[in-house]
């Protein structure tokens, strides 16, 4: 059967994507599930990221957001039983690309996904949920009551965060990168309580917060956790608010979280945090599949979000499918960031 796999290469910045044939043990190991998969979500990979966790192959496979049904279970698998409809992410070293229509993976990575829940959305939004989760829940204990700023409100990420935050009684701010995501937000059920554009700059930004919040700042601020910041000035660059605007409006005991991993604050910033007793926290969604240390509290997070998705809390965009053959060209575009991602239905 045929996978998707990377070949980094010399150069990280510029890997090649090859469909390549696998094959799977004839036995399964204890706590092992083989499941056919119906759809399989790509993300960027982060190559680094791999390599700083001793991760390094020449061929590295690529999907890991994963949903399909139960074709067989090892001898001590106790949560699955043969035709439950499963989903999950597949761990960091894991030998199966997603994109095959059969893999073997451990079952402490799945939970059960609702009949009515689409195994498309669930696979296209699994990765997004789980990062707004641990935003909101492990790093900033949003609580009602809370104020939150969420950084471009209407990419697939700040929509599971701007939803999840709503559910929770938390008055929501969000900025909008261009006049059509403005629309958008504006129109969303539940309301937020305002929306800031800042594609025409984000001068407005801090004035508008504390308008908002009475001249106390949000207890809370989430970055676009989409996508990292580039080194090359890009339109895309402008729309990314200034760290210093961030902190300022920042509430007292307020909480940033970020997920640009190369973030660095000068003396000045600092301060301003030390004045306000905040607080940043680095969003990386992996550490749930790279340790063990939490497992049961990753499947209880990952249960909670296809309950919601499938009760109508989360709704995410829809997200155009491709096939298998077309999984090559769509991984390119998704890891230079001109997609946000794409889902394969297999």
């Amino acid at each position: 059967m045929k996978g998707l796999f990377c070949r980094a290469g010399v150069s990280d910045a510029q890997p090649k994507f090859v469909i390549q044939e696998m094959t799977l043990p004839d036995v399964l190991g204890s706590h092992q599930v083989r499941v056919q998969v119906k759809a399989c979500g790509l993300s960027p990979l982060d190559l680094k990221l791999l390599a700083d966790v001793g991760i390094q192959r020449d061929l590295i496979p690529v999907g890991r957001e994963v949903a399909g049904v139960v074709l067989q279970v090892g001898p001590k698998v106790t949560f699955f039983q043969p035709e439950d409809e499963v989903v999950g992410v597949l761990p960091l070293d894991s030998p199966c690309s997603g994109l095959c229509d059969v893999i073997d993976v451990d079952e402490h990575y799945l939970v059960q996904k609702p009949e009515k829940l689409s195994s498309v959305c669930v696979a296209s939004a699994l990765r997004d949920g789980l990062c707004a989760y641990t935003a909101l829940h492990t790093h900033a204990h949003m609580a009602a009551g809370h104020t939150l700023l969420v950084v471009d409100g209407a990419s697939s990420f700040g929509l599971m965060v701007t939803q999840l935050a709503c559910y929770h009684g938390v008055k929501v701010l969000t900025t909008s990168h261009s006049p059509q995501n403005h629309t958008f937000l504006e129109q969303l059920r539940p309301s937020v309580a305002r929306v800031i554009p800042v594609y025409n700059g984000s001068s407005e930004l801090l004035p508008l917060v504390l308008e908002e919040t009475g001249g106390l700042g949000v207890d809370i601020v989430i970055d676009s956790g989409v996508h990292l910041l580039e080194e090359e000035e890009s339109e895309e660059m402008k729309l990314h608010l200034h760290k210093h605007d961030i902190i300022s409006a920042l509430a007292v005991g307020g909480h940033w979280v970020t997920s640009h991993q190369d973030l660095q604050l000068d003396p000045p910033d600092c301060r301003l945090l030390h004045l306000k007793s905040a607080s940043v926290s680095f969003l990386n969604p992996e550490v749930w599949t790279a340790s063990s240390a939490q497992q049961g509290r990753y499947l209880h997070i990952l249960k909670d979000i296809v309950e919601k998705m499938s009760t109508g809390v989360l709704r995410p965009q829809p997200e155009e499918t491709v096939s298998i053959y077309e999984a090559t060209v769509a991984m390119e575009t998704v890891q230079r960031r001109q997609k946000k991602k794409a889902v394969v239905q297999l």
